[in-house]
């Protein structure tokens, strides 16, 4: 009896584990978005350097209290960056991996370039909420820090603020405290001597209800106290003077009083907690006052971290055109669609403040946009 003889074995290659492909793809990506949160946090704090890090040191400014200032300055900085950082990460991962044609590899052991979405999408659904929280819980009070630090500086040395010498060209110091009152001070002399005083406590952040006026004053170093000398108090009532009082001396307390370098600076709406923009906002609404920075600092605070979905979803989707169009998409290119985003997002915010655009158009079409593009580029993968 013969025997026939025993046939080979097949080789076939398994597909990787989900936990494995989604390790490798992190290996490939955390690099990069770690290098690019730190440049983006370096630009970013350059750009303060050049507009007003440089200044203040070149006026004689505490140099601690400076680098203060500008420490406080990173959580906006790692909030606003965690979504260009990914955009970056991803497309530069995702790409190399075309390059190296791991992702043919992948395909060839039975992986599908569709479940490069997975370990994608959920790498930024983690930036997204870090982002938010970043910018919810730390971003504000570090602001009002920087503020408080921005009073220091100057009561420390009117120079920085083109105060308190000649060559002043009528610049004025603006102080704004926690009850909502603008404090305008015309000249801050050595020792902290205030001159030309005017004070507006503000009804809604639109309306004065009352408006002091001082020739001088003092607030002593530590205190929550502002005293007046040779001034006179307006009260208002439906817009017209109620009460005039003049006084030769008195106090007012203040809390948490910040300053604003050029007169503009001061706490702006998205870097308010969530809870007091959203009353802001809805009371701005009933009173059917149009408040468009207001309005779009509410949709930036949640359109800006929900970026980072939308970008890793781009960058997986053009990781999959590449592959079906044996495209690279090289450094170049990255760059290019990184600072896009960057370009974009910037002309939108500022269409959206000054009311050019609504703002739920003006916070979400940067996120349109690379959204779409995405599907955009599925269907155009699909078709090959």
């Amino acid at each position: 009896m013969s025997r026939s003889a025993p046939s080979s074995p097949s080789v076939r290659r398994s597909a990787p584990s989900t936990g494995r492909l989604n390790r490798y793809l992190l290996e490939e990506i955390l690099p990069f978005l770690l290098a690019g949160l730190a440049v983006t946090i370096l630009l970013l704090l350059l750009a303060a350097l050049q507009a007003v890090i440089a200044p203040l040191l070149a006026k004689g400014a505490n140099p601690l209290l400076v680098a203060k200032l500008v420490a406080l300055q990173l959580p906006y900085a790692v909030s606003q960056g965690l979504p260009i950082a990914l955009l970056f990460a991803t497309l530069l991962g995702l790409s190399r991996l075309s390059a190296d044609s791991e992702i043919k590899a992948m395909q060839a052991s039975g992986v599908s370039p569709a479940r490069l979405f997975g370990p994608v999408m959920a790498l930024g659904l983690i930036v997204t909420l870090l982002s938010f929280a970043v910018g919810e819980l730390l971003t504000p009070r570090a602001k009002v820090q920087a503020l408080s630090v921005q009073r220091e500086i100057v009561l420390d040395n009117p120079r920085v603020a083109g105060l308190g010498g000649p060559g002043a060209g009528g610049k004025a110091l603006v102080l704004r405290d926690a009850f909502g009152r603008a404090i305008s001070v015309a000249d801050v002399e050595p020792g902290g001597e205030l001159r030309g005083l005017s004070i507006a406590s503000l009804r809604g952040g639109e309306v004065a209800r009352e408006i002091i006026t001082a020739r001088r004053g003092h607030l002593n170093a530590g205190s929550n106290v502002l005293e007046l000398f040779d001034g006179q108090r307006i009260t208002y009532q439906n817009e017209k003077p109620s009460t005039v009082l003049s006084f030769e001396r008195g106090t007012l307390p203040v809390q948490d009083l910040q300053a604003s370098f050029k007169g503009g600076d001061e706490l702006k709406p998205v870097f308010l907690p969530l809870r007091v923009l959203w009353k802001r906002v809805q009371d701005y609404r009933a009173q059917n006052i149009n408040a468009p920075q207001e309005f779009t600092a509410l949709q930036r605070k949640f359109a800006e971290p929900v970026a980072a979905l939308c970008m890793a979803f781009f960058a997986a989707a053009l990781a999959v055109f590449s592959f079906r169009s044996n495209l690279n998409i090289g450094l170049v290119w990255v760059l290019l669609l990184t600072f896009l985003y960057y370009a974009t997002w910037s002309v939108f915010r500022v269409m959206g403040e000054n009311g050019a655009l609504p703002a739920v158009l003006a916070a979400w079409t940067p996120d349109a946009l690379y959204l779409l593009a995405g599907v955009g580029l599925l269907w155009v993968a699909a078709r090959r």
